[in-house]
């Protein structure tokens, strides 16, 4: 156990400048000693190199030749830069001094915690979830993520109901900690993915491999998000769908993701016409091109897997039934899901 490792906060911008401005301070103002700040531009079209230049001097750049993505700039910053630990920091947060001291005693303490988050809250309404994460990342059987404090759209008031310090099934990739040879040792984010879902196939991975994944509430953020998922956003519509399968695929056995993915796709095509209902037909086109698009995936693209797929048998944060039933039975808590017994928790 070291007394002081090594943190590099990194922090993906893309035309973000005013976030960075905003946020920035709070991030330089962390009171853990042995930190470094990354920034890696994905080629913004904004001022944001000319003001971190200017106004943020102490700030390491890293500039990216093209918009790769979160999971590629990621996936290279990580690669050139030295520490014991990362912290990927999205740019919208507000981050509390405290942040880090915490985080790193309990990852020190035990060497299998390998991924770890703290509690985000929103920032417009302080005392509620944020949607991105909320206290520790969970998946039911069907592979619909939700976590401690927010169950599909509903976010809850945070009134110390999720304060215990436990291992989670994933941690959100909007505050995320991870041992930097552990990262290396399975591999990194998919590339392929682009954005959206990649945290949660990380932590897969990182179990698959023995290590454990935390959500420790002592440390805290405050984030601006997407709130309840940006539906009017189809670009983030696609790319959570699709992207929601090829997780699947690639972390279940053979014998396991082909019905499983089947099923999700007949629900998921029923769902389109509750939206075109609602009249919201481009959120209907966004999911359509999204199982259009994993099709394409599955034929012409997906590889053999490099890492053995160990589904959600010995998983922590396993809700066994589908919360999609609970959801619309009213029961929209995270502790009403966990109250049914219906979960695997160590």
């Amino acid at each position: 156990m070291k007394d002081n490792p090594s943190v590099a906060i990194v922090i993906l911008n893309w035309n973000t400048s005013r976030y960075l401005k905003r946020f920035l301070p709070s991030v330089l103002n962390i009171t853990y000693e042995n930190k470094r700040i990354y920034v890696v531009d994905n080629h913004s079209s904004d001022d944001s190199l000319t003001m971190l230049r200017k106004d943020f001097p102490l700030v390491n750049v890293i500039e990216m030749e093209a918009n790769v993505g979160f999971a590629s700039a990621y996936n290279y910053a990580i690669s050139v830069i030295k520490c014991d630990y990362f912290l990927l920091l999205n740019s919208d947060i507000e981050a509390t001094p405290g942040l880090i001291d915490p985080v790193i005693r309990l990852m020190e303490k035990d060497p299998k915690i390998s991924i770890c988050q703290p509690k985000l809250l929103s920032l417009d309404e302080k005392h509620m979830f944020e949607y991105a994460g909320a206290c520790g990342g969970w998946i039911d059987r069907l592979g619909y993520p939700f976590s401690r404090g927010r169950v599909l759209l509903t976010v809850e008031d945070d009134h110390g109901q999720y304060d215990q310090t436990e291992e989670v099934f994933w941690a959100s990739g909007a505050c995320m900690f991870v041992k930097s040879k552990v990262f290396e040792t399975i591999g990194g984010f998919y590339d392929y993915y682009y954005m959206h879902q990649e945290d949660i196939d990380l932590c897969w991975r990182a179990q698959n491999s023995g290590f454990k994944i935390y959500v420790c509430p002592e440390a805290s953020v405050y984030h601006i998000g997407g709130g309840t998922l940006s539906w009017e956003n189809h670009l983030k519509t696609f790319l959570t769908f699709r992207n929601n399968y090829i997780l699947l695929t690639r972390n279940l056995p053979f014998w396991h993701w082909p019905p499983l993915v089947t099923l999700r796709l007949i629900l998921d095509m029923a769902g389109c016409f509750y939206f075109i209902i609602k009249k919201e037909t481009g959120i209907s086109k966004a999911i359509i091109k999204a199982e259009l698009a994993y099709l394409y995936w599955l034929f012409f693209y997906k590889k053999k897997k490099n890492h053995q797929p160990k589904g959600f048998k010995t998983k922590t944060g396993i809700y066994r039934g589908t919360i999609l039933f609970h959801y619309f039975m009213n029961r929209r808590k995270f502790s009403a899901l966990t109250d049914s017994k219906r979960y695997r928790h160590k």
